[in-house]
């Protein structure tokens, strides 16, 4: 509960202040009834009042301090014209020297300090109490320092330690912020060691698979069961390389990366679907096949689905109202995809280099191609990429 209430006096300063207000009419009214009835000032509701005016500067002490600075300089004219000293506003006075020297550099304090105290101190040397004249001036005036320079320590001690922990609050953040890429980049190159050390060995046993395939060829006719065995150490080293392939898969992937998806990774066939569902989101589509698709790595066909996928996306985020095509052409040494559209073209804030088009350059970079992407003349963007189509293998398995 007590935490809750500081919590909340800490986000309403202002309405914290009019209570630390009342608080102090409420400390001179308790200061008033415990002093003998002969010395209560007349007319005793009048002086409540005066008292409730010296109090209300500390209601804007942290909102406008130096209009409250000057609010509580303006109500010492109370001794001088209608000798009526309230009890609050010396604590007014206590409570503005400590809030500026907690709140405010230490020159500004300062000033505030003695802006308060000096005029306090020449009343009083001036208009010393009445019922005691036995006090002299000077007595005053040193207990009027003393209780200024006791305000403006106590507050400079707060400001300082306030600093300290900020200062040490932040170090602490940098420290676990510092710590925290720490760790992140010591998870990272333990990553990278051991993706490198899956690699050699998904390497060795492919290169395994390479010479016993061989071996395989040369006896199959003369010695069947030496074929056999051989294919079968195949079989067992293919379904360790996959083994192995997906370890290095999951070291790879970052946290930030959703899970592998259970459905297969589309083709050349899935862009016929793909133009179909753009088109049914707005934007005119029309494919166009040239040619006649020959063995296809599953690699280079799943990079000329993404990179038709890419550019269909974004002439759907930014052409407007436009119509988009899609060419795909193959012959005899590579495959070429081209994508434009009719629209608006690039703008000053998406004509950025994004994640996908990064993505676009790395997949068709992987397997020697050429990426080209910019606007067209006469409006429009145009996306185009060409890939080198190696032959298969006999066997090899085509994509589709």
């Amino acid at each position: 509960m007590g935490s809750e209430l500081r919590e909340w006096l800490r986000r309403r300063p202002l309405a914290g202040d009019a209570l630390l207000a009342v608080g102090l009419v409420l400390a001179e009214v308790v200061f008033t009834l415990l002093t003998p009835r002969e010395f209560w000032p007349r007319p005793l509701p009048t002086a409540l009042g005066w008292s409730l005016l010296c109090a209300a500067p500390t209601v804007l002490r942290r909102v406008a301090p130096w209009p409250a600075v000057l609010a509580v300089l303006a109500t010492l004219v109370l001794p001088v014209t209608i000798d009526v000293a309230p009890t609050t506003q010396s604590l007014t006075i206590v409570v503005l020297t400590y809030t500026m020297a907690a709140y405010r550099p230490v020159r500004p304090a300062l000033v505030a300090a003695t802006l308060l105290w000096v005029p306090v101190a020449v009343v009083n040397a001036l208009m010393p109490p009445e019922g005691f004249p036995q006090i002299s001036a000077g007595y005053l005036v040193a207990n009027n320092l003393l209780v200024g320079i006791v305000s403006f320590s106590v507050g400079r001690t707060v400001n300082a330690r306030r600093s300290s922990t900020e200062a040490l609050r932040e170090r602490a953040r940098a420290a676990e912020t510092n710590q925290r890429a720490l760790a992140e980049q010591a998870v990272a190159d333990e990553r990278r060691r051991i993706a490198r050390e899956l690699h050699d060995v998904v390497a060795h046993h492919v290169s395994v698979m390479g010479v016993l395939a061989t071996g395989v060829r040369r006896v199959l006719r003369r010695d069947p069961d030496a074929a056999d065995e051989a294919i079968g150490t195949i079989e067992e080293t293919s379904r360790a390389t996959l083994r192995e392939l997906r370890r290095l898969l999951d070291v790879l992937r970052t946290e930030a990366e959703p899970a592998a998806e259970l459905a297969p990774q589309p083709g050349i066939a899935g862009i016929e679907a793909l133009t179909d569902q753009v088109r049914e989101a707005g934007l005119p589509v029309t494919l166009t096949v040239a040619g006649t698709p020959g063995p296809l790595e599953e690699g280079v066909a799943l990079t000329v689905y993404r990179i038709v996928q890419e550019a269909l996306t974004n002439a759907l985020k930014h052409a407007g109202t436009a119509t988009a095509q899609v060419r795909v052409s193959f012959t005899g040494g590579a495959v070429e995809v081209e994508v434009t559209d009719t629209g608006r073209g690039p703008s000053p804030d998406t004509d950025r280099v994004g994640h996908g088009l990064v993505g676009m350059r790395e997949r068709v970079g992987l397997y020697g191609g050429v990426l080209r992407i910019g606007a067209r003349t006469g409006g429009g963007y145009r996306v185009y990429a060409r890939i080198p189509v190696e032959p298969l293998p006999d066997g090899g398995k085509v994509a589709r």
